[in-house]
């Protein structure tokens, strides 16, 4: 099966990739209005028509007690749009702590503060992804 994972977003959306279900790597980050999320699922349907994933896991940002407040919601319909629309099962993955994580990596690498900016978002869909995939080896 191969996988698409995205951490959607106010004004972009990491998106990673695996072919393989094992390991998730990184692929782009789509930049589009803030929170504009038609442009976003447009952008997100064409990496779906290219990629062509047989499943997409969208991050789902919790809070830390682990409800779902607006960012969350926000997510879920979007989730709910984005799967009706592309024909492709979407997961959601909890994402706390992503972000923050891959800071923490990209500082430890030592990437500038610039290129972080630019990757932060592309890591932080590959964490999700991740998770996803190693709950499901875990399951298996």
């Amino acid at each position: 099966m191969k996988y698409l994972g995205l951490d959607l977003g106010s004004v972009t959306c990491g998106i990673s990739w695996s072919e393989t279900g094992f390991i998730a790597g990184t692929v782009k980050t789509l930049r589009f209005p803030k929170d504009d999320y038609d442009t976003a699922l447009d952008l997100i349907l064409e990496v779906v028509r290219e990629m062509k994933p047989d499943q997409i896991v969208l991050g789902l940002p919790l809070l830390e007690n682990g409800d779902a407040a607006e960012r969350a919601q926000i997510s879920l319909a979007f989730g709910k749009e984005l799967e009706k629309e592309s024909g492709v099962p979407v997961a959601m993955q909890d994402e706390r702590n992503t972000t923050q994580e891959s800071e923490e990596i990209l500082l430890m690498a030592d990437v500038s503060r610039r290129h972080r900016k630019k990757k932060i978002d592309q890591l932080a869909a590959v964490q999700i992804l991740q998770r996803y995939l190693d709950a499901q080896g875990s399951v298996k």
